[in-house]
């Protein structure tokens, strides 16, 4: 019994609470602002995690942007103002699901012409390996003169 109080007594830091995690709940003017910031925060993309939106990161990065989101809309900013102004600041990679421009193309492009030339480099592949395959045949049935030789010396025996 002593055992578990001791123990209990020397274990309760490990269910402090971390206050870094913990941030500051956002009030809103209105349910359309809330509904824009978490749209927003689910857009944007964590620089430090790069593979989390801001809404799900812990990162410092990430809480600076949705603290710079929420004060951007209660500012009146629309969401294209909020989203060119983080483009602006950190670049295209911040979005999540990256506009189409000239400098994105290939991005976007990319993944169909890559699906279009594994298309036609296996129509090659295959077409190639079935016309090998049936010269193959083609020549294998069919006798070389050293055979017809043979098979006229047969009928002619006979």
């Amino acid at each position: 019994m002593i055992r578990f109080f001791l123990l209990f007594l020397f274990s309760s830091g490990a269910f402090a609470v971390n206050e870094e995690i913990y941030e500051f709940v956002y009030e809103f003017d209105n349910p359309e602002h809330e509904a824009r910031y978490q749209a927003l925060t689910y857009q944007l993309r964590c620089l430090v995690c790069q593979n989390q939106n801001i809404a799900d990161s812990n990162a410092g990065l990430a809480q600076d942007l949705r603290r710079k989101t929420y004060a951007l809309i209660s500012s009146g900013k629309s969401d294209d103002e909020i989203i060119d102004f983080m483009v602006k600041r950190y670049g295209e990679f911040v979005l999540y699901k990256p506009r189409l421009t000239n400098s994105t193309l290939v991005l976007w492009a990319g993944p169909f012409f890559l699906l279009l030339l594994a298309a036609f480099v296996m129509y090659k592949f295959v077409r190639r390996n079935h016309s090998t395959t049936l010269n193959d045949q083609h020549h294998n049935d069919m006798p070389d003169d050293e055979e017809r030789r043979a098979a006229r010396d047969l009928l002619n025996k006979q």
